[in-house]
């Protein structure tokens, strides 16, 4: 099995996003704007702990891969690369969650 990284589908998903809506999910996204994709992830997450809550191996998979998906899309349509998440995760891994929370503004 070859590896596949978010790299990639964010790749995909900038290149669909310029299709015609009638031809690709992602370009409909797009041209709906902002308020549709992030509603349409917010769906996707409450599907996901669902499933996980249901503890659904395989629907927990599959809803983890809608939930990344349509987060791609939110960023895209935001103007945020992936990097800039991935350099924020990153960020935040040199220390620990609870010190990272803490040093948060109340």
């Amino acid at each position: 099995m070859s590896k596949f990284s978010l790299e990639q589908l964010e790749a995909i998903v900038a290149k669909r996003a310029e299709a015609s809506p009638d031809e690709s999910w992602t370009a409909k996204l797009v041209a709906a704007g902002q308020e549709r994709a992030a509603k349409k992830l917010g769906e996707e997450a409450v599907e996901t702990v669902i499933a996980a809550i249901s503890q659904d191996r395989q629907n927990l998979t599959a809803e983890s891969a809608d939930l990344l998906y349509h987060l791609l899309v939110v960023l895209k349509i935001a103007g945020i690369p992936l990097q800039d998440v991935l350099d924020e995760l990153q960020r935040r891994t040199g220390q620990s969650g609870l010190q990272e929370k803490a040093s948060r503004p109340q």
